[in-house]
């Protein structure tokens, strides 16, 4: 009844005043309204669903997904929602663990792997070490050693390695006058004082890792005649069949420390070699090798309450080798004679080296520079203000010259290698020399090829340097710098002079990819299982990287090398399974088998993000999860088909017996799940969280189980749900607030029954 006592109005009483969804009862009748999501219509009294999406996007930076009452924010792949749930971030995926086996560059929605020098990616984030040796046996004259990260040639008794460390090249008889000597040591006596000196020009190598130690090396070090291996590239020639001399010796120091610091272009040293008495010098003794280690550490403190300070100690150790000059030889004194007067003189000069080390007066020439070896007091210079030897500073930090560079002790920063000189490591103190005539290369060349006056691919020269001829016809030359052609073979002529490739051979028949031309038989051989080949028209397959292999031969792209060992990481309290060569698809015919044994009172649950298996071939392919082996335990979870819907479930049996297995008929990328025990005691608490709805029911929720460092935090809590409240304020920088509160609810509730 209307308030005027006489009109009859509607009340909520009936039929619900009308109303879609609420109603209030007022003066005048009945009052209509929409819960949040939802627009009253002109006619007062229906309800309809508000598109949020539709002004402004819904405040989404990617995607809005409007949904009756609600909307929901969506982000492309390679983004996760802010916790915020509008905004969008691009996933760090190289801040995951075991992202990439080597190196991992981020991108705005992606990542690429990439794989050291010498490795090579398949199966998109794993490096496997490349056979150079299957590729034409690597560009080696004769032998070829596959080594980690590279590959060695090697040559046949008699014969030496080019420096272009490919070609072998016959050692020849050494000239009368015998080579230079690259290498000396001098020593002299100035009354009490012995001084000595050691001089290199080239050859040189310097490693220090530290402010405490370093190693230094002149000259190349003798390879034993008959020995094949790891030829070097030395002057040795025909003669050095008569074994080098070889001497070492150690020197002990106390309150001193290793140092190689700039001394001067005129110092001491030289001056008491030019004024000193009976030099003992061994310059024409011909060192081709001197190796030396310098290392200081602490002295123990000992025991006796006499001695209780700690005292530097340093320790020298010194390598020499040198060769007897066999022009030198008579009558009277062959080469046994010579090789006992060159031993006693080297003993001899040892003997004053001891002394000048004592006395801190044994320097490194290098470029009439003098560094000093060793230096007196435990304080040495300031590490704050210098760097160790081959460094220089920069924006306040200690970098190591680069290669193409040296460091310049009296300028005391790095500088470009000279012309006709190169350097390919760190942190060095000279330059070695460009082999060839001229030598012209350009400055600050940092390898061999840098050097410049190479033969080009498609020429040879007796040096590998110009003047150059062009490879005749039936020959080619696909690199820099050799002495000879390669030989098509069978008879085969090329199409022209000059040829740079196999494929310029004029073969019988063109082979496609996944074959090589078998110049003996003139046909195309398909490529074996572990080998594959991109082109056309080639004489020789590539082997798969690493321990990886293909399902079948012929193969025609690195895509189809795979590994086939089984992934994963079992644990106690968190772990994963994972198929081989995952994340890229895996190989054919493959087994697998996983135990998951928790620790006792726990059980397990598994998050199974996505799955990836071929359903085409009647569930050849095949993912199961039982109590053990047999077919008729309790299964807990089986599938042979692609799911990119998260799942997560606990396991029907305390232990599982997990195997995958593939036939050849297809392959896809196989599947990552990982596994947290958690106290069975908790059971309960688990089951209600991972059978509730809601988990699954946002897209954003589902993207939490597919995220490596969201699931991470997901599993922290129901492995520990008793700690949930210590770092519930860390998890809320991580995970959505809905996603919060729905395990919020949940712990409360279990946790505290009563409040």
């Amino acid at each position: 009844m209307h308030m005027d006592g006489k009109t009859c109005i509607e009340t909520c009483s009936v039929n619900n005043g009308g109303c879609d969804s609420r109603c209030h009862d007022v003066f005048s009748g009945v009052h209509c309204s929409c819960p949040m999501g939802f627009m009253l219509q002109a006619d007062r009294k229906t309800c309809k669903d508000i598109d949020e999406c539709r002004v402004n996007n819904g405040g989404c930076d990617h995607y809005c997904r409007n949904s009756v009452g609600s909307f929901e924010c969506g982000c492309k792949k390679g983004y996760k929602l802010l916790i915020n749930e509008k905004g969008c971030q691009d996933i760090d995926e190289c801040s995951f663990d075991r992202t990439c086996d080597h190196m991992c560059a981020n991108s705005p929605g992606s990542f690429q792997c990439l794989c050291h020098k010498g490795y090579s990616l398949y199966g998109i984030t794993h490096c496997g070490d490349i056979d150079e040796c299957s590729i034409n046996k690597g560009g080696c004259k004769f032998g070829c050693t596959n080594v980690p990260a590279g590959f060695e040639c090697t040559c046949p008794t008699g014969y030496k390695l080019h420096w272009n460390r490919k070609d072998c090249i016959e050692l020849i008889k050494c000239a009368s006058s015998g080579p230079p000597s690259h290498s000396s040591l001098a020593c002299s006596r100035n009354g009490k004082k012995d001084t000595c000196s050691l001089t290199c020009s080239s050859k040189t190598l310097l490693h220090s890792d530290s402010d405490s130690s370093y190693i230094f090396s002149c000259g190349t070090p003798a390879v034993r005649p008959g020995i094949n291996s790891k030829q070097n590239t030395s002057h040795h020639c025909i003669e050095t069949m008569v074994l080098p001399i070889k001497q070492k010796a150690s020197f002990k120091l106390k309150d001193s420390r290793c140092d190689l610091l700039v001394r001067g272009r005129t110092s001491r040293v030289e001056e008491n070699t030019r004024h000193g008495n009976a030099p003992a010098t061994c310059t024409d003794c011909q060192l081709t090798y001197i190796n030396l280690k310098c290392d200081s550490s602490w002295k123990a403190r000992s025991r006796s309450l006499r001695s209780t300070i700690n005292k530097k100690i340093t320790r020298i150790s010194l390598e020499l080798e040198a060769e007897v000059k066999v022009d030198d030889a008579t009558a009277n004194c062959g080469i046994s004679c010579l090789h006992q007067r060159l031993e006693r003189k080297i003993k001899s000069i040892l003997k004053s080296l001891r002394k000048s080390i004592n006395q801190e007066r044994f320097v490194i020439r290098l470029a009439s520079i003098e560094y000093e070896v060793i230096q007196r007091g435990t304080a040495g210079r300031e590490r704050g203000e210098n760097c160790l030897p081959g460094q220089q500073r920069m924006w306040g930090k200690c970098a190591s010259c680069p290669p193409g560079t040296y460091y310049h002790g009296q300028m005391d920063q790095c500088q470009p290698c000279p012309q006709g000189t190169y350097q390919e490591k760190e942190g060095q103190l000279l330059c070695d020399l460009c082999p060839g005539a001229d030598a012209n290369g350009p400055a600050g060349a940092s390898n061999l090829s840098a050097c410049g006056g190479q033969c080009s691919p498609g020429q040879f020269s007796t040096s590998g340097y110009k003047p150059c001829q062009s490879c005749s016809r039936g020959m080619y030359q696909p690199d820099t710098g050799r002495t000879q052609c390669i030989s098509c073979g069978g008879g085969i002529n090329t199409r022209h002079e000059g040829a740079t490739s196999f494929q310029d051979c004029e073969t019988k028949v063109q082979c496609s990819p996944g074959h090589y031309y078998n110049t003996t038989l003139h046909r195309c051989i398909r490529c074996l299982i572990g080998f594959y080949q991109p082109e056309f028209r080639q004489n020789f397959c590539i082997a798969c990287p690493g321990n990886s292999s293909t399902d079948f031969d012929g193969s025609t792209s690195i895509a189809q090398c795979k590994n086939r060992h089984c992934g994963g990481e079992l644990g106690d309290y968190t772990g994963f399974l994972e198929s081989p060569n995952y994340p890229g698809n895996y190989p054919s015919n493959v087994e697998c088998t996983w135990n998951i044994s928790p620790p006792a009172k726990r059980k397990i649950l598994l998050v199974v993000p996505e799955i990836f298996l071929p359903s085409e071939d009647e569930c050849g392919d095949l993912l199961v999860m039982r109590k053990n082996a047999s077919p008729s335990s309790i299964t807990t979870y089986e599938t042979c088909q692609t799911y990119e819907r998260p799942i997560a479930f606990t396991a029907r049996s305390r232990k599982l017996w997990v195997h995958f297995k593939s036939n050849e008929v297809n392959s896809a990328r196989g599947f990552q799940v990982p596994y947290v025990t958690y106290d069975e005691d908790y059971e309960q608490l688990v089951e209600d969280i991972v059978r509730d709805g809601r988990l699954y029911s946002s897209e954003n929720h589902q993207e939490i189980l597919k995220d490596k460092k969201l699931i991470k935090a997901f599993f922290e809590v129901l492995a520990h749900p008793q700690n949930y409240f210590k770092y519930t304020e860390k998890h809320k920088e991580m995970l959505p607030r809905s996603f919060i509160k729905l395990l919020r609810s949940k712990v409360i509730a279990f946790l505290r029954p009563y409040k």
